[in-house]
């Protein structure tokens, strides 16, 4: 690992001028995926920003409609908070199963998501749910937002703030898991709200996305013999050492009726 600057501002006026004080910076926020990445010497920035004592990014707020999650809570956090778990117990569930204890202490959901891991939990909730991207510059709707392996639609140097994740009717995740790392060979988000049901896939391709078909099998209610039927292609799923296409094509059908209690 090259040698590089490090700050830890407290506010989010200072992370930002920090940041623009580089040539080459990164903002760090639980540090699961980026530090391993420079100790391979895969990223060399000249400096990182710290974000872990920005205290405006750490709140988990929930109202009657919505739940707010900061951009630094961690996911131990949004998992132990009765007030997610009591509005939206989907995604307490999801965030519960991420990783293990000590991923989920240290991780964040803005680093998941700006990191846009293949196989990374987050995404499909965000998916699923239609949630908002809050960042310093904008907000990001969901269907906008996971671009690619690896992308986003963050600019460079824009920062994640909070997510919004609107209160569904009914929610469900479940996950296949990869037996070392615990992380989704396929996992399946089923969101039905005011605007119909929505269902999202992780795991399964380069990023999350939405699994149409069944969304429109699911228009009379989650009912998971609905789906029963549906053959998923493989066509574009990734295969690797843990799983093929195939396999993970099949899984997308069990994971999302299992969702769903099926």
């Amino acid at each position: 690992m090259q040698d590089f600057s490090y700050s830890k501002p407290t506010t989010l006026d200072a992370a930002a001028d920090a940041f623009e004080g580089l040539d080459d910076g990164l903002f760090l926020a639980g540090g699961q995926t980026i530090l391993p990445v420079m100790k391979f010497g895969l990223a060399q920035p000249s400096g990182v920003v710290d974000l872990s004592g920005v205290a405006d990014l750490v709140n988990v707020e929930v109202s009657d409609t919505m739940v707010s999650i900061g951009a630094m809570a961690t996911h131990a956090a949004v998992a132990a908070s009765a007030d997610v778990r009591r509005a939206l117990p989907g995604l307490a569930h999801l965030v519960g199963m991420i990783g293990d204890p000590q991923v989920r202490n240290r991780g964040t959901i803005g680093g998941s998501l700006a990191n846009n891991d293949p196989a990374a939990s987050y995404p499909s909730a965000v998916l699923a749910l239609n949630a908002t991207v809050k960042t310093d510059k904008r907000e990001i709707a969901a269907d906008d937002f996971f671009t690619g392996m690896f992308d986003t639609a963050l600019d460079e140097g824009e920062l994640i703030l909070a997510v919004s994740f609107p209160i569904p009717e009914e929610a469900g995740y479940k996950h296949f898991p990869n037996p070392a790392s615990r992380f989704p060979i396929v996992g399946s988000f089923v969101a039905k709200g005011a605007d119909g049901v929505r269902v999202a896939i992780t795991g399964a391709g380069p990023c999350a996305f939405r699994q149409t078909e069944f969304e429109a099998a699911f228009a009379g209610g989650l009912n998971p013999d609905a789906i029963k039927d549906i053959k998923v292609s493989d066509d574009g799923l990734n295969s690797d050492i843990h799983a093929s296409a195939e396999y993970r094509a099949h899984l997308i059908n069990v994971m999302t009726r299992r969702a769903i209690g099926g």
